[in-house]
């Protein structure tokens, strides 16, 4: 067996499976941890290896400053990621996650090692930027952005103490995904699956089918009852198809 990366600053592995021939990756929204993706690690595990991306300026990573900017985000990940590539990588990510897990499958391609499936959740295609200005909208702003997604516990919303911890990560995220521009004819070869709520108020069906053109591979699209955060109150049904297609990978590469 190959030795693993022994730096976990930007990976976080919290069901180590060892016998598992997959892992899945995963990539939090603007604003998010790695520990968002704890639920989904502990119904995976040990069957496919959960890891999850801890962007700099949150939870143990506080101390460090943001990275406001998606293309240098996926550099860094896509280092992080050297080492974690000796089984086949199956790419989730959430909103902003989406765009820079798209960006890190694209870097890691272009190395011959990039992943067997990509799965785009709650997020416009990359040629079709949002037009918004959150990241320059005052603490109060912001805040009140949180609040309508649903997808920040409440509770962290009325302490000052940890306000003042997330909302300058919060902050980059926003400027991160807000200032992203891809164009059209960009495209990765793997597969994209893109999930979707009907509900959800920043990104319509129209513009998460446009991910189609972003891939020469195969391309489907799933659509869940719900809102931008979908996933939370919909966990089973997005677990299921999750398994539709992790583990797939890891037993042809095993054959």
């Amino acid at each position: 067996m190959s030795s693993l990366p022994p730096d976990t600053l930007w990976i976080r592995r919290f069901h180590p499976a060892p016998a598992a021939g997959e892992r899945l990756v995963c990539f939090p929204h603007a604003g998010g941890s790695a520990s968002f993706f704890l639920p989904v690690s502990t119904a995976l595990s040990p069957g496919v290896e959960v890891l999850a991306v801890q962007y700099p300026g949150r939870q143990d990573r506080r101390a460090e400053p943001g990275i406001p900017s998606v293309p240098d985000l996926a550099d860094r990940i896509a280092q992080a990621l050297t080492g974690w590539d000796d089984k086949p990588l199956t790419f989730f990510g959430h909103s902003m996650g989406a765009a820079v897990a798209f960006e890190v499958a694209r870097r890691m391609e272009a190395e011959g090692r990039g992943p067997v499936r990509l799965f785009a959740s709650g997020r416009n295609a990359p040629s079709r930027p949002r037009d918004e200005n959150v990241h320059l909208r005052d603490d109060a702003g912001l805040i009140a952005e949180l609040r309508k997604l649903n997808g920040t516990d409440s509770s962290l919303l009325e302490d000052e103490e940890l306000l003042a911890m997330i909302l300058p990560a919060t902050r980059s995220d926003y400027t991160a995904i807000e200032t992203y521009r891809c164009a059209e004819e960009t495209q990765v070869a793997c597969p994209v699956t893109v999930l979707v709520g009907d509900d959800d108020p920043k990104t319509t069906l129209d513009d998460a089918r446009a991910w189609k053109l972003h891939t020469t591979g195969p391309f489907d699209m799933r659509i869940f009852n719900g809102g931008h955060f979908y996933l939370s109150r919909r966990s089973a049904e997005v677990l299921a198809v999750l398994s539709e297609h992790v583990g797939m990978a890891g037993t042809a590469h095993r054959t």
